[in-house]
């Protein structure tokens, strides 16, 4: 009986074989795959293997023949499948991502090898041990669960809680507001310098904020809709999908002045669509909309002599004593 069973699952056998044994690279005869099946106690002959392998090309298996030495070989190749170029850049970013455990990157990891070949798999593997090792993970497992929770909320436009933390000088987590739960509307997870941030109406404030999804804990969905978005509300929250967003400040537009070996670096920051003008023949100038957060000072200090704010006035002034205050320190 149990030889019987393992002969009705030869056709999904083959087709496992084909699609975790097989690339373009390393093929397979029909005698290499008569030989692997044998082994299993399944058998298989040369006409009837032709056959099942026809079988699973009428089927929508893509396999493919080629010639190895004088014989036919086979091999999977099915261009909807994620290739091996796709399957490294999913695994390096998952990997790489700083809001994701080690152990929930390893998890992902190991599910992307699970649907390609053992070759692709194997490199997988390689490709992503540099990326895991350089970078400083997240150690706030529930971080999944609290994007899900948060992106089925805004689903079914409820309310969620969750209390949030910030870190002490000992390292210690430490909840805000004597750890009393935060209410908000949820409107939208955006992605910025390697964390995820909620957009969001918080009642507890009033007003329009951002909180990043790692620093929150007990992440719950309410019964509560969400009320409609005042037009205000609307405009601030777009407002919060701009430059240095994620950590609030006045909105201001200003006019700065680069050295013309930064121009890569201000199209990566503001696009390829940002205003732009030659200055002299050694710098160029531009006029961008920034939120004066410390975010965009750290951005703009760490290119020294090769930038300068050129207007407004009063933003100039905060500049100089922003530095100012940095060469006391000294």
């Amino acid at each position: 009986m149990a030889g019987a069973s393992k002969q009705k699952q030869k056709l999904l056998r083959m087709e496992q074989l084909f699609k975790t044994q097989t690339d373009e690279n390393n093929v397979i005869t029909g005698n290499e795959l008569i030989d692997i099946l044998e082994k299993e106690g399944i058998k298989a002959e040369r006409k009837t293997i032709y056959d099942d392998i026809a079988t699973l090309c009428d089927s929508g298996v893509t396999i493919e023949t080629v010639k190895k030495g004088h014989s036919n070989a086979y091999f999977y190749s099915n261009r909807e499948d994620f290739t091996a170029e796709e399957l490294f850049i999913l695994a390096s970013a998952v990997a790489s991502c700083r809001f994701l455990t080690t152990k929930k990157s390893n998890e992902l990891i190991s599910k992307l090898q699970r649907i390609t070949n053992k070759f692709t798999a194997a490199q997988l593997g390689r490709a992503i041990y540099i990326a895991q090792r350089s970078r400083n993970k997240s150690i706030n497992e529930t971080i999944y669960y609290s994007i899900n929770t948060i992106q089925n909320a805004i689903l079914k436009k409820r309310k969620i809680t969750f209390k949030y933390y910030t870190y002490n000088s000992m390292k210690k987590r430490q909840l805000k507001h004597g750890g009393e739960p935060y209410l908000v509307s949820p409107n939208e997870l955006v992605w910025e310098n390697d964390n995820y941030y909620l957009t969001c109406v918080c009642h507890n404030h009033g007003r329009v904020c951002r909180y990043r999804v790692d620093r929150m804990t007990e992440v719950t969905i309410t019964d509560s809709k969400i009320a409609p978005f005042t037009d205000d509300e609307k405009r601030e929250l777009d407002s919060y999908k701009s430059l240095y967003s994620m950590y609030g400040g006045e909105k201001r537009e200003l006019k700065i002045q680069f050295d013309n070996s930064l121009m890569d670096v201000v199209i990566d920051r503001f696009g390829e669509n940002v205003e732009c003008m030659k200055n002299s023949e050694t710098t160029f100038v531009i006029r961008c909309e920034v939120q004066l957060a410390p975010t965009f000072w750290g951005w703009l200090f760490q290119f020294g002599t090769k930038v300068r704010i050129l207007d407004p006035s009063d933003v100039v002034r905060e500049a100089r004593q922003r530095l100012n205050d940095m060469l006391d320190k000294y």
